[in-house]
C-alpha cells in the first residue's frame, strides 16, 4: 500500500478550464485526486457573482480554491470566503503568466517580489484555518532560477507557508505568450528535486510537462506529489488509474471512459433542469475516448450536436453509442 498523502497527486488549476462542471467529470475518475479550481482575483470574489463563480458540488471534495491577487487585506477576505464555502485549501496564483495578470500586479510577476508574497500568505493563514498553499514557477524573465525560487520559497516558509507547488519552468513575461509559456521555457525538474533535499521539511508538489500518470509517478516518493494539468484535461480518461497507481487503492477497478460518462449523466440532467448548457458539460469530456474506437465521432457528436440550441442528455448517449459500435466493429473485424 503506497503512502497516501493530501498532495500525492492533483489536477492542476487552469484558466477557462478547470470549471464546477470540468472538475465533476474529474472525481468521477478519481475519488482521491485533489482538485483545483480555475484562478479567482480577488476583485471577483469580493464584487462578483460568487454562487456562479465559486460555487461548487460537495460530491467535489477535495478541492481547493486558487486565488489571484497580490493587496494582503483583500486576499485575507477572499480566503475567509472560500473557507466559509467548504474550500478545503487555498492557493495563491504566483505562475500566470498572461498580460492581465502582469498589469494586475500577480500571477507569474510576484516571483520578483518575494517580501510581499509572503506578506499575502502570513494575511491569507492568519485568515483561515484550511492550508494556505502557492502555486509558482522557477522565475521569470532574467532571474538565476536557483535565486528567485528559493527566495521566494523561504520567504513564504518563514510567513508560515509549509507546502509549495512549483510549476518547473521559468515564465518570460516579455517576449513570449501564455501558451508559449507553457511549452518553451525549459523543464528543470532537477532543480525542483534539489529543492525538495534542501528544504525536507516542506511539502513540494510538482507541475508542469507531466505527459502522465505513469510519468508523474517517476518522481515520487522523492517528492510529495505531482500534479497534471494539460494531460488531465485534454485525456481526461487517464485518471481514471490514479487511484489505484497513486493511491494504492485496489479494492475497485480502473474507471474507464464510459463508466465515468455513466456517473457523470446524473450530474448532466441536474444541471440541465437546472438551466445549464449542455455545450458547458461536453467541452470538458471531448478527449475522454482520445486514441480509442470511435473518438472522432465522439467529439464530433459533442462538438456540433451539443451546441445546438435546447441540446439535451440524448446528445451524450448518440456519442457513446457511435463510440461502442465503432468498438464492436473493430473486434468483430479482429475475430473474422
Amino acid at each position: 500500500m503506497l503512502t497516501c498523502l493530501p498532495y500525492r497527486f492533483s489536477v492542476a488549476p487552469m484558466m477557462d478550464w478547470t470549471d464546477r462542471h470540468c472538475r465533476m467529470l474529474h472525481r468521477q475518475l478519481s475519488a482521491r485526486a485533489l482538485l483545483y479550481t480555475e484562478m479567482l482575483t480577488t476583485g471577483a470574489v469580493l464584487h462578483g457573482d460568487r454562487g456562479r463563480l465559486m460555487g461548487f458540488d460537495p460530491a467535489e471534495q477535495p478541492v481547493a480554491l486558487q486565488l489571484g491577487g497580490s493587496e494582503p487585506a483583500d486576499l485575507a477576505a477572499a480566503a475567509r470566503i472560500g473557507e466559509d464555502l467548504g474550500y478545503g485549501e487555498i492557493n495563491l496564483n504566483v505562475g500566470c503568466p498572461s498580460d492581465r495578470v502582469q498589469s494586475g500586479r500577480f500571477g507569474a510577476c510576484l516571483m520578483r517580489e518575494p517580501a510581499l508574497v509572503a506578506e499575502c500568505m502570513a494575511a491569507i493563514g492568519d485568515a483561515v484555518r484550511v492550508p494556505a498553499t502557492v502555486k509558482c514557477r522557477l522565475g521569470v524573465d532574467d532571474q538565476e532560477p536557483e535565486e528567485s525560487l528559493f527566495a521566494l520559497v523561504d520567504a513564504c516558509a518563514a510567513a508560515g507557508v509549509s507546502t509549495f507547488v512549483v510549476h518547473a519552468r521559468k515564465a518570460w513575461l516579455k517576449g513570449l505568450s501564455p501558451k508559449e509559456n507553457r511549452d518553451i521555457p525549459p523543464l528543470d525538474y532537477a532543480l525542483v528535486h534539489r529543492l525538495k533535499r534542501e528544504r525536507p521539511g516542506l511539502t513540494i508538489v510538482l507541475n508542469g510537462g507531466l505527459p502522465s500518470v505513469e510519468a508523474a509517478l517517476e518522481h515520487l516518493p522523492a517528492l510529495d506529489g505531482v500534479m497534471l494539468g494539460r494531460a488531465a484535461y485534454h485525456e481526461p480518461w487517464r485518471l481514471g488509474a490514479v487511484d489505484r497507481l497513486v493511491f494504492g487503492e485496489t479494492s475497485a477497478a480502473d474507471v474507464g471512459p464510459a463508466e465515468a460518462v455513466a456517473r457523470y449523466r446524473p450530474y448532466v440532467l441536474d444541471q440541465l433542469a437546472q438551466g445549464a448548457h449542455l455545450a458547458a458539460m461536453t467541452r470538458h469530456m471531448l478527449g475522454l475516448f482520445h486514441g480509442r474506437p470511435g473518438a472522432r465521432a465522439w467529439r464530433r457528436i459533442l462538438t456540433v450536436e451539443g451546441a445546438k440550441p435546447g441540446a439535451g442528455i440524448d446528445v451524450i448517449d448518440r456519442a457513446l453509442s457511435a463510440v461502442q459500435e465503432a468498438g464492436a466493429r473493430l473486434e468483430a473485424s479482429a475475430a473474422a
